[in-house]
């Protein structure tokens, strides 16, 4: 029984991360294409349907922590995935006004790079064993650049998003009401921003720590 479990989940994870490994191929294409071919101001309406949909398949790697699928913490995954969710639906998906904004380029081209390698690599990892070294130490490596830039980009589009909160009062409830709860979308926007400040220090220095034993370990062997 164990070892079809194990089989089943190797096929599962290659799978998995090929697929997702597509999109986000699909991602970076189109926005520099269309960065190239039209400027920034369209690079959303390119990237909009397999970026949603690259970011939100993100969510099972959750349901992977905590079913054992894979050896990533939860405490570590979730942050990561929750931000980029609220960014990719609470922000560019909710509020059309700041699609055009040139922080969306830099957004889209740091993730995908980011997840282009990391999914390859775990994609071959699963379907072989191994990766090569040299995408190991991408995996391990370019996170230094496109880490930075894409926490940037993020908090820059939450920043610009604000004022569109604020006039149309979207997701928010007002008072009175049945419910007797009130609920303001700009100041959860606030509150997030603010979780960026000690949040995004944390994460880096974990990112660095795991840098650190991942290229040690490939040095030993």
């Amino acid at each position: 029984m164990a070892g079809f479990f194990s089989i089943f989940r190797r096929i599962y994870l290659t799978i998995y991360n090929w697929t997702v490994f597509i999109g986000w191929l699909q991602v970076f294409y189109l926005s520099v294409k269309t960065l190239k071919e039209s400027g920034h101001e369209h690079v959303y309406a390119a990237v909009e349907k397999p970026l949603l949909w690259a970011q939100s398949a993100a969510l099972l790697e959750i349901l992977h922590g905590l079913i054992g699928l894979v050896r990533s913490p939860v405490s570590a995954t979730l942050p990561q995935i929750s931000s980029r969710l609220y960014v990719a639906w609470g922000i560019l998906w909710s509020f059309p006004e700041i699609r055009t904004h040139f922080l969306v380029s830099s957004l889209v081209i740091s993730w995908s790079i980011t997840e282009i390698i990391r999914y390859s690599f775990f994609g071959l990892k699963e379907a072989f064993g191994s990766a090569p070294s040299w995408l190991l130490w991408l995996r391990y490596s370019t996170f230094l650049i496109m880490y930075p830039t894409g926490i940037s980009s993020e908090v820059g589009l939450i920043y610009n998003a604000l004022p569109y909160m604020k006039e149309s009062l979207k997701y928010s409830i007002s008072m009175p009401n049945k419910w007797n709860f009130s609920f303001d979308y700009y100041y959860l926007a606030l509150g997030v921003l603010g979780i960026y400040v000690p949040g995004s220090p944390h994460l880096y220095g974990y990112m660095l720590g795991q840098r650190k034993k991942a290229l040690a370990k490939a040095k030993r062997e």
